[in-house]
């Protein structure tokens, strides 16, 4: 059975996560928290595993490379596009001021926000509503992490982004591409990193 340490042991061996601060962050949220009873003993195993609503929570090393792209600072408000089961917000709130999670599915809202208050997370809050559209009420964001593929960033999100934020996405259909695109005034810088698969986008900016 794979531990956190274990997890923790390979990323720093081949240098998939450097950065340190991410890693106490994510030695300090109990992934056991944000999955089903039934799972908690693969609770660190680097692979998705379902959650309600026919979704799943991604696997270790694919929530921390997002994460680690995103260049989380302290004073950070954060924009997540589903929330899943609450950990990737519970990770990321370790590294920022606050994060705000929008949900499409009402289960998976409520499902999220027990998590999250099991663990004593506070500064997260979780909004049931369509996450292709943002979040415009506490717009404009520092980063946003969109935790679903869709065909493109959604014009929205784009708009409620801060010049000089970052956006981090899986774009495409099948397999995606994992775009870190950061907001300039003519646009966005793409760069591409690397393969990925995650379940579609819903909503009407989604697939």
């Amino acid at each position: 059975m794979q531990t956190k340490q274990d997890l923790i042991n390979y990323w720093q061996k081949d240098c998939i996560i450097t950065d340190k601060k991410l890693l106490k962050a994510f030695s300090a949220v109990d992934r056991e928290k944000f999955i089903l009873p039934g799972y908690l003993s693969e609770a660190y195993g680097d692979y998705p595993l379902p959650i309600s609503a026919g979704q799943t929570i991604s696997q270790p090393t694919t929530v921390m490379l997002m994460i680690q792209a995103l260049e989380l600072k302290k004073t950070d408000k954060v924009l997540e596009i589903g929330a899943g089961s609450g950990y990737n917000a519970a990770i990321i709130s370790k590294l920022c001021k606050k994060v705000y999670s929008i949900e499409i599915v009402e289960e998976l809202a409520e499902f999220a926000r027990k998590n999250l208050k099991n663990a004593g997370i506070k500064n997260v809050e979780v909004i049931h509503a369509d996450g292709s559209l943002g979040y415009e009420n506490e717009a404009p964001y520092d980063k946003c992490i969109i935790t679903a593929a869709c065909p493109e960033i959604p014009e929205p999100i784009i708009e409620q982004v801060k010049i000089d934020g970052i956006i981090l996405a899986p774009v495409g259909i099948g397999y995606q591409k994992m775009i870190k695109a950061r907001k300039t005034k003519t646009g966005l810088d793409r760069e591409n990193l690397g393969e990925f698969a995650f379940v579609p986008l819903k909503g009407k900016s989604g697939f």
